[in-house]
């Protein structure tokens, strides 16, 4: 496993929800990343994770206002079950600001043209696995959603110890 870095917002709130999916299916899940939507991964190998880095971040989300987003129900990507945030705009625009700070880090490496926040629920190759899954989910999930979750921080995790961890907390500005 390569050592690397990601920034997410933590949601707690649909933990308990996409938890057993993600633990069964998902290997970052086992690998300590609780339910997130990914800003940036990667972001930068930790050892390049400077004090002057993590201030700029510190300095960029104390800029960045506080928002209510909600998870009302399962959506696909080829080989992944998501729950979508809605408004997903303030996401796109924190991944937006990242990378103009820091160009070197694009999402998901620049694989994907359009960036698409997303809650993943679970991974899957094949088209009929993941009916099974989105409809088991859906059956768990009835009544319990929309997810609502107020955003106020995005959180660096690393895997230097061999589990994803979280290094760093950054705050936004309180309305």
């Amino acid at each position: 496993m390569p050592i690397e870095s990601a920034l997410v917002v933590l949601v707690p709130e649909a933990e308990y929800l996409v938890r057993d999916f993600r633990n069964q299916l998902d290997r970052s899940a086992a690998a300590g990343v609780p339910a997130h939507v990914t800003i940036v991964y990667p972001f930068k190998p930790p050892v390049e994770l400077t004090t002057e880095t993590i201030a700029a971040l510190h300095d960029l989300f104390s800029r960045t206002a506080s928002f209510e987003v909600s998870f009302t129900g399962p959506k696909r990507f080829p080989g992944v079950l998501y729950l979508s945030p809605e408004p997903d705009e303030l996401f796109r625009r924190l991944t937006e600001r990242i990378t103009e700070q820091f160009p070197e880090a694009l999402p998901y490496g620049g694989k994907f043209a359009d960036i698409v926040p997303h809650l993943t629920i679970a991974p899957g190759d094949d088209s009929p696995q993941l009916d099974i899954i989105a409809a088991d989910f859906e059956r768990q999930a009835n009544a319990r959603l929309p997810i609502r979750s107020t955003v106020k921080e995005v959180t660096l995790l690393d895997n230097q110890s061999g589990r994803w961890e979280a290094r760093h907390h950054f705050l936004s500005a309180q309305d």
